[in-house]
């Protein structure tokens, strides 16, 4: 009696197989796509001493696009060049690149 019923209405339950695969890959998708950011950047100002040497540089920051988050990346990594961090000018998207490409020079995504 159930195979009879199963075997009657499975072409009403036909689109569940679908269903199963859709939603995974529709919940992987936008996953995925929350994830992506756009890129951020940071121009900055750092100093050497002994001698004084100064430098204006554009930097790619990873995780949140902040100056906060651009203070804490920039310190790290200058530091290992013995360079001191001065302040950070601004933070950017790609769209603010070419501009200051000319200005930071040998600094333009160093660091």
């Amino acid at each position: 009696m159930f195979w009879c019923w199963l075997l009657n209405n499975a072409p009403r339950y036909a689109h569940i197989g679908r269903m199963k695969r859709i939603i995974p890959l529709t919940l992987a998708l936008s996953v995925l796509a929350t994830g992506a950011q756009a890129a951020c950047y940071a121009d900055y100002k750092a100093k050497q001493d002994d001698p004084l040497r100064l430098h204006y540089g554009v930097a790619e920051i990873n995780g949140d696009c902040t100056v906060d988050a651009a203070i804490d990346e920039l310190v790290s990594r200058l530091d290992g060049s013995s360079w001191q961090l001065l302040n950070v000018v601004s933070v950017f998207d790609e769209g603010g690149l070419s501009e200051r490409e000319d200005s930071a020079g040998q600094f333009y995504l160093r660091y």
